[in-house]
């Protein structure tokens, strides 16, 4: 519990409770921002394209020490690219010849290496001991074998050369609740049934943790927010924006940034997730240039993912100035009618005026 101080706003209340929650976020040393291949090219990337990315957004970016990210997202993995699952997580595939390789001409472009993986997908050959009974596609991660797995792979992931890991899935593969229904006789436990869920949930995060060693940076997406505090520096706070939906944008990135702004720097730094665009004006500019103001001037993580040519040359003018006040610590925004709205048009210091239209 926590007893409120005369004068102070429920966002400012609703900070420091979680910063009492959490007395000791792991927290990103410089702001992190960059560019995410995900909402230009939905898991339809290469080598190439991602090289091109990384020269981009390093372009854009002021010429400062803190260089921004470039994430391969969904794409890289042997088979399955764009579906989210798929693996082997050990190599990339036809269009990623080398993942070390790739990582070394990120950091050679001006950019920092940074790659997504959805950890738990079981993988041809492995044993049925290892998967859960009640879906088989995923692993069981109570089991000692998968941890070991996981932190393999992490470290292969670290030791590729990539700066930044953005784990996803975890939430609905353990709970299901985005997944058809399993059959009615499916057996709905761990392995190890000595152990509650949060207990072992928690040993898989430490075990990212560990084996991404004290320098790797760790992005949870679809991750147990309490649970991660503590142990990772960012943590995508709402299901994914888009490149082509405007009003997804709102309901997933502005609403969720609203809501979960206090949590910003005292669990994690918080991770509303992408300004996105697939083609040019797929989500009117006016638009967009709200939510990239937005973002920059929040305090919060600022990830573009803009398709090559999208934007003109005065867009791109644009995004950079938003880049370069992203790759500056900001006050963070507060929403001012967050009790009033159920997705935050006004705001304070650092809150741009999003309205429904363009």
């Amino acid at each position: 519990s926590r007893r409120g101080k005369p004068e102070e706003t429920p966002f400012e209340a609703a900070r420091a409770f979680c910063r009492q929650m959490c007395p000791a976020p792991r927290l990103p040393k410089e702001p992190v921002y960059g560019f995410n291949d995900w909402y230009c090219d939905y898991g339809k990337n290469s080598a190439e394209s991602v090289l091109y990315y990384a020269a981009y957004v390093a372009r854009l970016c002021p010429k400062g020490a803190n260089r921004p990210f470039m994430v391969v997202d969904d794409g890289w993995q042997a088979t399955g690219g764009g579906t989210g699952y798929g693996g082997p997580w050990d190599r990339g595939n036809a269009n990623f010849p080398s993942m070390a390789g790739l990582a070394d001409g990120i950091r050679k472009a001006g950019a920092r290496p940074a790659i997504w993986i959805h950890l738990l997908t079981a993988q041809e050959g492995q044993p049925d001991a290892w998967r859960l009974k009640h879906n088989p596609k995923i692993l069981d991660i109570s089991v000692p074998e998968v941890r070991k797995y996981v932190m393999e792979t992490v470290a292969r992931l670290r030791a590729w050369g990539y700066e930044l890991i953005k784990h996803d899935y975890s939430v609905s593969d353990l709970a299901g609740y985005t997944r058809a229904a399993p059959e009615p006789e499916a057996v709905w436990a761990y392995a190890d049934r000595s152990r509650t869920t949060a207990e072992i949930v928690l040993d898989h995060y430490r075990s990212i943790r560990e084996a991404a060693g004290d320098d790797g940076i760790i992005i949870g997406c679809n991750t147990i927010g309490h649970l991660a505090a503590g142990l990772f520096e960012l943590q995508r706070i709402g299901d994914d924006t888009s490149g082509r939906d405007w009003d997804r944008v709102r309901n997933r990135g502005v609403n969720t940034l609203g809501f979960r702004a206090p949590q910003h720097a005292a669990f994690f730094a918080v991770d509303a997730d992408c300004v996105g665009l697939t083609e040019a004006e797929a989500i009117p500019w006016a638009c967009n240039r709200q939510w990239l103001d937005l973002l920059a001037r929040s305090g919060t993580p600022l990830f573009i993912s803009f398709k090559r040519n999208a934007l003109t040359a005065e867009q791109e003018k644009t995004v950079s100035e938003a880049l370069a006040i992203a790759s500056r610590p900001q006050p963070l925004g507060e929403p001012l009618d967050w009790f009033e709205a159920v997705n935050p048009t006004r705001g304070l210091e650092a809150i741009s005026h999003l309205e429904g239209g363009a």
